[in-house]
């Protein structure tokens, strides 16, 4: 009887340095994965899959690319902006009936408005400035004339694109370094133009003189926007170098070194 109790407990012994010896590699292979690139624990997920890693966090810092950078300044390397909604209304709304509304020059839509008017300048583009000219189908509501969508594309989109041209033109050979800092508006200036008024049939605000405000080989400088009228709460640019000009030629508005000044004006 003694002798069978000694077997069992020497058989009893063995077993359980086997699990302790099974159990022991087992940890030691667990924390060996742990330091490996996928997670022990996470559901095998690798931080291109959603582990926290560096490189997997997006970043709500607001970081201009060159394609969209006013001034032309790229961001940091590896942080990518993360995409916003155009604050500004769409081109269907201009068929809506114009508003009462006083456009404001502080809203998320005209600082829209004037990187593309200034990317349209420093690169000579029509296209990238028409974002913040006045839309055709207001034009065509506006005016009491018979052809306004011929008006609107055979003088006005031709005079914002002489205009253009000449504003390039005048930033010279090095304009992809110069850099926007912002605009100059004349709020106080704004007035109402009724219908009636210049072959108008409904009536907007205008706001004469507003200014670029830009940079270049380290000096402030700026020009500036002849007009901007107002269609359903919002400043659109009308005309950009003159409202009124001697032949067909591109005319840039009282250029300026500084942030220059801006005088009220009756024009419509």
């Amino acid at each position: 009887m003694r002798a069978t109790l000694d077997r069992v407990a020497a058989a009893a012994d063995d077993t359980l340095l086997l699990v302790s010896t099974r159990f022991a590699a087992f940890v030691a292979g667990c924390a060996l994965a742990c330091t490996a690139p996928v997670g022990c624990g996470g559901g095998g997920k690798s931080p291109s899959a959603g582990a926290s890693s560096a490189a997997a966090i997006s970043t709500s810092a607001t970081v201009t690319s060159p394609a969209t950078n006013a001034g032309g300044v790229a961001g940091p390397a590896g942080i990518q902006r993360r995409p916003t909604a155009n604050p500004c209304p769409s081109p269907s709304a201009a068929s809506g009936p114009q508003t009462p509304q006083v456009p404001s020059a502080t809203t998320p839509c005209f600082d829209v408005e004037m990187r593309a008017l200034w990317r349209g300048i420093r690169a000579n583009s029509l296209s990238a400035a028409m974002p913040a000219f006045f839309p055709e189908r207001a034009y065509a509501q506006v005016k009491a004339i018979a052809d306004p969508e011929g008006d609107y594309t055979s003088r006005l989109v031709s005079e914002y694109r002489l205009d253009i041209a000449a504003a390039h033109a005048l930033l010279g050979a090095d304009a992809a370094s110069s850099a926007l800092v912002g605009s100059s508006v004349p709020s106080a200036y704004a007035h109402w133009v009724p219908p009636g008024a210049c072959y108008n049939a409904v009536g907007y605000y205008e706001l004469p003189n507003a200014r670029l405000v830009y940079r270049e080989h380290g000096e402030t400088q700026s020009l500036g926007i002849a007009s901007m009228i107002s269609w359903r709460g919002q400043w659109y640019v009308v005309h950009l170098g003159a409202v009124v000009r001697q032949g067909a030629s591109g005319v840039v508005d009282d250029p300026s070194l500084g942030t220059g000044s801006s005088s009220p004006s009756s024009t419509c």
